[in-house]
């Protein structure tokens, strides 16, 4: 038994332009990693293509895939990345009909069974977690399906049905690491995002599952609301792993709540340093969570940068969206952080339901007044996983496009408000922040702080001025 496991590459970053993201920004397929390292500890042959790592047209691609000889097919993606994953999955089963061909990822999972009855070249779907799923799928012989929990699947008239629900995996420390070997091209060809690292190569690491709060916007369907981690140990032999394999000198955990459990926190940052594991790391974190003493646990240990996710300037949209923190208790936070001497990167969402202009300008405001060394910000984007999808063409104009629903397109328009309007509002945002002088210095001293990124900067200069004059024009 042969599994080929695919990761498409959605050609989607910004509609009607060339898309440069990967250039900058690519992070291994943790997730389907994961899936094929416990499938090869059961003995079974496994293979993965990133398509972000080696993109080839739709056809070439259809002929590797055959090429390889799978007997299972099987695609991760996100919403946005659903519609190439199909095409691909067509265009196989086209030639090669007896290819089991098997979905999952975010996409799948909040929809569910529902999709089968729209696309046919689809034969099942893997819905939460992947990885006891796809081994008992395989060690079936992908037969007896609707027996295996945590599986859609065709019944006797052809519609769409669930299988039971798995249980999701208690221990998260019986999982093998992440099959990083089977990324031809790791670690060069994967990189963290520009200047949000101090050196490389780096990669990525995920240390925990699911999220205990319901922030409106947040798709919770693969791992749901509970909270579940690796040890302290257990990340710390990962990291280990990757420098010692791999050369890996920082990694960006990409947990949602890195900080959620602190004695996990606390453990994992005295057993690096008294490994003296002398590789640097990001991470993402709850105000909640921050004081003084976890930050100096957290520099000490080499953390370089901490992520928080601030989304809007608005007491009122805020309310809305999410639980609710003092946004001047915000300040003091991040102002923590900095003199800990780490930096600080804020996440922020333009389009929330319930926005108008002035709360938008309130948020750019706000991101200007923050200590802030760099942002994030995202255009709304309501997928179906995620809570306030049930009532959001109530709220607005929804152009439910697959291809575009990725965090970087408007397709969701708040009432009283124009898809122009938010361009304008998000592109002054940007330009306000980043074309500070104080912005502008942190970003000069990048050369001694991030010289891997001023080199990556400065390779793909032409690529960056291109599409700086086309987005104007």
């Amino acid at each position: 038994m042969k599994i080929l496991l695919l990761h498409p590459y959605g050609s989607n970053w910004l509609n009607g332009m060339k898309d440069i993201s990967s250039v900058f920004n690519l992070m291994p397929p943790l997730g389907m990693m994961s899936i094929a390292a416990v499938l090869e500890r059961a003995g079974i042959d496994v293979e993965i293509i990133d398509c972000y790592a080696t993109p080839m047209p739709l056809d070439l691609l259809a002929e590797e895939i055959i090429r390889r000889g799978p007997d299972c097919l099987g695609i991760s993606t996100t919403t946005s990345s659903f519609n190439e994953g199909y095409r691909i999955a067509a265009a196989v089963k086209e030639k090669a009909p007896l290819i089991f061909t098997l979905f999952g990822g975010a996409h799948a999972c909040s929809i569910g069974a529902p999709l089968l009855d729209s696309f046919p070249a689809i034969d099942c779907l893997v819905i939460g977690e992947g990885e006891n799923t796809m081994l008992e799928l395989v060690q079936a012989g992908f037969s007896r399906i609707g027996q295996i929990p945590g599986v859609a699947y065709r019944g006797g008239e052809g519609r769409g049905i669930l299988s039971p629900p798995r249980e999701l995996i208690k221990e998260l420390d019986d999982l093998p690491f992440p099959a990083y070997h089977k990324l031809p091209q790791f670690p060069r060809r994967y990189n963290l995002p520009l200047f949000s690292y101090p050196t490389a190569p780096n990669s990525s690491i995920i240390s925990s599952r699911g999220c205990p709060y319901s922030c409106s916007y947040c798709d919770r369907s693969v791992f749901n609301r509970g909270f579940r981690f690796n040890s302290p140990e257990y990340i710390v032999e990962h990291v280990a792993m990757l420098n010692k394999q791999y050369g890996i000198r920082h990694v960006s955990f990409y947990d949602d709540l890195f900080t959620f459990d602190r004695r996990r926190v606390a453990e994992f940052c005295e057993i690096k340093e008294r490994k003296g594991l002398k590789v640097t790391y990001n991470c993402i974190a709850r105000l909640e969570h921050v004081d003084p003493d976890l930050l100096a646990l957290l520099k000490r240990s080499g953390c370089w940068q901490v992520n928080f996710g601030i989304e809007s300037g608005d007491p009122e949209i805020l309310k809305q969206h999410r639980k609710y923190f003092e946004l001047d208790e915000v300040g003091r936070k991040l102002k923590m952080v900095r003199d800990a001497g780490m930096r600080v990167k804020g996440l922020f969402m333009v389009g929330l339901p319930g926005e108008n202009e002035t709360a938008i300008r309130r948020t750019i405001d706000y991101a200007l007044s923050l200590p802030l060394d760099e942002v994030n910000v995202t255009k709304f984007t309501p997928f179906p996983g995620a809570p306030i999808y049930k009532t959001i063409r109530e709220q607005g104009e929804f152009n439910e496009n697959w291809d575009l629903m990725n965090c970087l397109n408007f397709v969701f328009v708040p009432h009283g408000m124009t898809k122009q309007q938010l361009e304008d509002l998000y592109n002054e945002f940007i330009s306000r922040f980043y074309h500070r002088r104080s912005i502008q210095w942190g970003y000069s001293k990048m050369i001694w702080k991030s010289p891997h990124s001023i080199l990556s900067f400065l390779k793909h200069l032409p690529e960056i001025l291109a599409f700086e004059i086309k987005q104007k024009w």
